[in-house]
């Protein structure tokens, strides 16, 4: 029976030649993106620390070549074999072997100052590679975000950007200047001793490249195997730890351990693969080399017998086929590093070209907002095309006045708030601000201009200061404050050891429902938008701090376009215009009196939080009739 991964799939299966002929394409298109890095023509600084790195690694090279050659003389000088004229005979032995030791030095060190140059051309594009991405997934749609996993996508992203530098690095550094010391020494082996010397290189060479080619492509299968379990086992874990509260409450401790472990179990098998694979990776490898060494150091050591060679030229034999077989061994390491960067980077640049679904128009005008009239003419939406969620509405929203949307749930409430911040675009009919329709333009503006206040505020895991100030953070702390004031949470946060610098914890977990609520309104009143969106924005609020904040809010409102989706009928009372969804469609609109009055589905919702346990006549507020126009 085949082995097989936790997904069932066998690793033994042989990729068909299209999926070999996409991953070659998928290496290309990802080397084209990382080279512009190496000589962009904006950044001549770059330019100058590549030459300039590539300068000491040729240096650092001929150096590496040249110093075999004083190995062998200070070997023969001490041999007592030396037949080489001049300035070598007057260095002598001492000389000879300071000389030697003085080589090595120079290499490593000109080695070393190349990576100090370069490091700044890797880090700068780590960098500019991880904001490009980070903007990237923040500009793809909320569609995206919701049906992708968080702890998979930071993954990619993380081994993505820890590629870049490798790759730059490795291309530019290792594979090139391989080639060319090889060549050296090929040159060295054919001119100073003869022909037979380079066919063995050659011939080791050849075998060690298509061995580690070979092997290395069928690693890399096993090791993306191994990557897909190990994003699983990653996203079981934080999916379980930003769930703490809820795996408690079902005493599900040991369920989420074994969950997580069954993903493990997956990474383990495949990790137990790879391992075994470099195993005989390395055997291999080791075999070649090891092979053509000796092979080598035969002919040298038939070279010395017949006296063709000094003992001081079968060492120099010796110290090229080390200097041949340390950069080949070191080239099997480079090949599947650069072949799994290649995967982690391609992966990377799939979500890079991972297309945004709302985009602005060419050159789209900023939002004008003068009022804050909202209309929606005629709106359909669905999230999938075989379940509709809005079927033709068609509301307004006067400016500076407020209108509030109640209906059961999946009625379709939310929907229409997120399709007035752009998170989707209708699909049927125009959404309008101020007679713009939101899709001709800029979001930055359109977001600028509206306020949020979900029902479940989450916060950065940051202090409650930085939460409050997200609303501006140009905003002085005389102003934070005074949001916090309004939002009634000021006097808590004060009393905190800590006060404004409190940490609020992952998602805000260290405050209460309430609590986050309250900061999230501040950020909004700290914001301060020409529109309002409120989405059960007091839902996690008890009646009295309830009453306290609909009372802050009433007051932000002012002058404003005020747009509520609310569940609890309690906090709409006051609105301008209330309508009443049901299915998709508006099956009422009106004021609170006069949907009471129509004894329909309004007045039942009513009737029903009436008689809900706990619900007193008193904590309704109630306003028998007003004057008001019923749009």
């Amino acid at each position: 029976m085949a082995n097989t991964s936790a997904t069932g799939k066998p690793f033994n299966s042989k990729p068909d030649q299209a999926k070999i002929h996409a991953e070659r394409q998928r290496g290309w298109r990802t080397l084209r993106r990382v080279s512009p890095f190496l000589w962009p023509d904006d950044q001549p600084w770059v330019k100058r620390r590549v030459v300039l790195s590539l300068a000491l690694l040729l240096i650092a090279k001929l150096i590496i070549v040249g110093t075999p050659f004083l190995y062998k003389n200070a070997v023969d000088a001490i041999a007592g074999e030396s037949s080489d004229p001049g300035w070598l005979l007057a260095v002598g032995t001492t000389g000879l072997v300071i000389a030697f030791g003085m080589a090595r030095l120079m290499s490593v060190l000109f080695e070393e100052l190349r990576n100090v140059i370069f490091s700044r051309v890797g880090q700068r594009a780590l960098r500019v590679l991880a904001r490009e991405t980070i903007s990237h997934v923040h500009r793809l749609s909320l569609r995206y975000h919701i049906s992708r996993k968080t702890g998979s996508l930071n993954r990619v992203i993380e081994r993505g950007v820890k590629g870049v530098d490798f790759l730059l690095r490795f291309i530019l550094f290792n594979i090139g200047p391989l080639i060319l010391e090889l060549l050296l020494i090929s040159l060295i082996l054919i001119v100073v001793f003869d022909i037979w010397y380079l066919a063995v290189v050659v011939s080791i060479v050849t075998l060690y490249v298509a061995f580690t080619t070979r092997v290395t492509e069928w690693r890399v299968r096993i090791r993306r195997e191994m990557n897909d379990q190990d994003k699983d086992a990653n996203q079981k874990a934080i999916d379980s730890l930003l769930n703490f509260e809820t795996v408690k409450y079902f005493g599900a401790e040991q369920r989420e351990a074994d969950r997580y472990d069954r993903a493990m179990a997956g990474y383990e098998t495949a990790s137990l693969r790879t391992i075994s694979s470099l195993g005989m990776l390395n055997a291999g490898q080791s075999a070649i080399l090891n092979t053509g060494l000796v092979l080598a150091l035969l002919l040298a050591a038939r070279d010395v017998m017949s006296g063709e060679l000094t003992v001081g030229g079968f060492v120099m034999v010796n110290a090229y086929m080390m200097q041949v077989m340390m950069p080949l061994n070191y080239l099997g390491y480079v090949y599947r590093e650069i072949r799994q960067s290649l995967v982690d980077m391609g992966e990377m640049f799939d979500l890079l070209g991972q297309p945004a679904e709302i985009t602005d128009k060419p050159d789209a005008p900023d939002l004008q907002v003068t009022g804050g009239r909202i209309q929606l003419d005629n709106v359909h939406f669905s999230y999938e095309p075989d379940r509709p969620i809005l079927q033709g509405i068609n509301l307004t929203l006067e400016a500076g006045q407020t209108l509030a949307i109640v209906g059961p749930s999946g009625s379709g409430k939310s929907t229409i708030g997120r399709l007035l911040f752009r998170f989707y675009d209708v699909q049927q009919g125009c959404l309008k601000i101020d007679g713009q329709d939101v899709r001709d333009v800029s979001q930055d503006s359109l977001h600028a201009s509206i306020g949020v206040v979900p029902q479940d505020t989450v916060l950065f895991n940051d202090t409650i200061y930085y939460n409050i100030a997200y609303g501006r953070p140009d905003a002085s702390r005389e102003e934070v404050e005074t949001a916090a004031k309004a939002a009634r949470i000021h006097d808590f946060i004060n009393d905190l050891p800590n006060g404004y610098d409190t940490t609020v914890g992952e998602r805000g977990l260290k405050l209460s429902g309430g609590e986050k609520q309250r900061v999230g309104i501040a950020r909004t009143l700290l914001k301060n938008p020409p529109i309002l969106l409120l989405d059960e924005a007091t839902s996690a609020l008890d009646s009295q701090t309830e009453r306290d904040i609909q009372e802050s809010l009433k007051a932000m409102g002012q002058g404003r376009s005020v747009l509520t989706i609310a569940h609890r009928l309690s906090t709409v009372v006051d609105a301008d215009q209330i309508l009443v969804l049901q299915q998709g469609k508006i099956a009422e609109r009106g004021t609170h009196s006069e949907l009471l009055q129509q004894a329909g589905l309004y007045a039942q919702m009513w009737q029903h939080q009436l008689d809900a346990p706990g619900v007193s006549s008193s904590a309704i507020r109630y306003t028998p009739d007003r004057n008001r126009d019923n749009d």
